[in-house]
């Protein structure tokens, strides 16, 4: 580690703690040359799925296009950026446990499905883009399906 004072690299661990409720560990270190003392922070580098694109292209899982996406969608809707970076963390997390790449159309039906509970018309504008809307019948196709799929069951 080099020293932020006087950039020499001889430096000793004077005090090791947690941070950031365990996810880091927070170093304070003392320089050897200059004896100036500085704090460092130590994290786990995650590393995320690969997404394998419909060219066969792979790249890694991007949570701020899942977040563009969904604000796209959500654009002049009652959604809060928080609800939203809630559900990009939700499919990176979806996409995380399934343990393997995972392509853009997993995760751009997780984007979906996270959508369908928050805001319906949200879901049909990501929808129309995600599936390639040509038509009104395709509009009235997903709306269908989205009604269907949410009205409480009547009793008999």
């Amino acid at each position: 580690m080099r020293c932020p004072y006087c950039s020499a690299d001889d430096d000793r661990v004077v005090d090791s703690r947690l941070a950031e409720d365990g996810i880091a560990i927070r170093r304070r270190r003392e320089c050897g040359a200059c004896g100036q003392r500085y704090t460092t922070f130590e994290r786990i580098e995650e590393v995320g799925p690969l997404v394998v694109k419909r060219s066969g292209a792979r790249e890694p899982f991007d949570r701020q296009k899942v977040l563009g996406g969904l604000r796209a969608a959500c654009k002049n809707r009652p959604v809060s950026d928080e609800s939203l970076a809630e559900l990009a963390g939700r499919v990176e997390e979806a996409m995380r446990s399934l343990g393997r790449d995972v392509t853009s159309e997993e995760v751009g039906m997780a984007t979906l499905e996270a959508l369908r509970g928050v805001d319906e018309v949200a879901y049909v504008r990501f929808a129309s883009v995600y599936k390639g809307f040509e038509g009104t019948e395709d509009f009235a196709r997903e709306i269908g399906m989205l009604v269907k799929s949410t009205a409480p069951k009547s009793r008999s």
